[in-house]
């Protein structure tokens, strides 16, 4: 079991626990703090926490998350009059990463990888058109702005690369980036024979090619291939 402990600039006292494989996260509320859960993520709480389910930002917000994998509804835990202990899990087997929202640049994260934020910090959703579509990934991506803690987490575990100039990944591997970073989705060796050649025989596709200076995240693991691989085995009617 690993364990990593709260950094100096957080907010809140906060432990991630049986990471990279199934991370959970235990958050130490002070009287008075509110932290904006993704719906569903609570796994275990003091019963004197109290909770609340709303639509952060509005309904068109609201419906903007659900567009890009998140739920309609946030959920606000909030310690009233006495300290208290929050362990939130998120829906798949995988990892959990930290990252402090200081005001000069937002943060792009993968479709259904949110699971928790100080609650001064904002979530939208960013409409990648075509980019969406063509790579297989969700048409949206959620954006953190604001100022704040954040966490996120990925099926497997997660690897941070800094860029510098352009950088490669397979499109199904991103987790999150600083959107510092612009990015562009095309096929692995272009759109010419040789290029289709090479993703086909290759068993490689379309990638995201980065440019600029910023921190990327990408996940060791993709869920989709560990679908495909399942789906023969599933139980069938006769």
């Amino acid at each position: 079991m690993t364990s990593t402990k709260r950094p100096t600039n957080s907010d809140f006292a906060y432990q991630i626990e049986h990471a990279p494989a199934y991370a959970s996260l235990s958050i130490d509320l002070r009287p008075g703090q509110t932290l904006l859960v993704e719906s569903g993520a609570m796994a275990a709480m003091d019963s004197h926490i109290q909770m609340k389910s709303k639509v952060k930002g509005g309904l068109m917000k609201g419906i903007g998350r659900m567009l890009g994998g998140e739920s309609l509804f946030l959920s606000e835990f909030t310690a009233v009059d006495r300290p208290g202990e929050l362990v939130l899990s998120p829906k798949v087997p995988g990892d959990i990463q930290y990252y402090r929202l200081d005001g000069s640049k937002s943060l792009m994260v993968q479709s259904s990888g949110f699971v928790a934020a100080s609650s001064t910090v904002q979530l939208d959703t960013q409409f990648q058109g075509a980019k969406g579509f063509f790579s297989g990934e969700s048409l949206f991506l959620l954006r953190a702005s604001g100022t704040g803690d954040l966490w996120f987490s990925s099926y497997g575990g997660i690897l941070e690369i800094p860029v510098s100039g352009e950088y490669l990944v397979d499109t199904g591997y991103i987790v999150a980036f600083e959107e510092t970073l612009q990015y562009k989705v095309e096929m692995l060796g272009g759109l010419s024979f040789k290029g289709l050649k090479t993703g086909i025989l290759g068993g490689e596709g379309l990638v995201c090619r980065l440019r600029g200076t910023g921190k990327l995240w990408i996940q060791s693991r993709q869920l989709y291939p560990l679908i495909n691989f399942l789906h023969p085995f599933r139980p069938v009617r006769d």
